[in-house]
């Protein structure tokens, strides 16, 4: 008997005995865990989920998929480029049993997207609605650990070479202590991300390049 079931936005038709890759769950290897979003299950098809159902399934492990390559090059005055590799995260599963029936006795841990459960950790953190949005960026507003990621270097640097940075930009930088290549290049992902909303500018740091070419200039 085969079923189709649902998680990570994708579908899969799967039966007992089968190996397949999934967006990452939060589970650790050796768990059993049960998806619940049964579309079909052998003739029975759902409307849109069949009543009871749930495929179970074995937790081999936690993998990556193949690399995937991405590159952006802009035409504009100050050009850039970027290369940047990314391998999915992905849960490695063996099915282990199909039920038709009966799926909230099982006693089977449901499955979870890592990202869902990450959501869910939020809430519990923060809470909901404005307060947890207000708690968020009171949080991502104290990029100070970018600054200490690189100290200043002696004097400023012409921060008006990096692309789309004039007078203007230059002066809110210098006022958020950002005054060499070296800082900027030190940056991660999350350091770009909070000076972006400290500064009014959000994805441009990225969009722009800047963090690459900090790093041209910096040498």
């Amino acid at each position: 008997m085969f079923a189709v079931l649902k998680t990570g936005g994708k579908q899969y038709k799967v039966q007992s005995g089968d190996v397949l890759r999934v967006e990452k769950l939060a589970v650790s290897a050796g768990e059993k865990i049960q998806f619940n979003e049964i579309l079909m299950v052998g003739s029975t098809v759902g409307a849109p989920l069949v009543d009871g159902a749930a495929v179970q399934a074995e937790v081999i492990d936690q993998i990556k998929g193949e690399k995937l390559i991405n590159f952006v090059k802009r035409r504009r005055k100050h050009s850039s480029k970027r290369t940047k590799g990314h391998r999915q995260q992905l849960t490695l599963l063996r099915i282990t049993d199909i039920l038709e029936k009966g799926a909230d006795a099982s006693g089977v841990k449901a499955a979870v997207g890592a990202s869902l459960a990450r959501k869910e950790a939020h809430v519990a953190a923060y809470g909901s609605g404005d307060a947890a949005l207000k708690a968020a960026a009171k949080k991502a507003a104290a990029p100070k650990a970018a600054a200490k990621a690189a100290p200043a270097a002696a004097g400023s640097d012409d921060l008006k070479q990096l692309s789309g940075v004039g007078p203007a930009l230059e002066k809110k930088l210098h006022a958020a202590g950002v005054t060499s290549f070296a800082q900027i290049a030190a940056w991660t992902e999350a350091d770009a991300e909070a000076f972006g909303e400290k500064l009014s500018f959000k994805g441009r740091i990225e969009r722009e390049g800047w963090i690459d070419q900090a790093k041209a200039l910096a040498k």
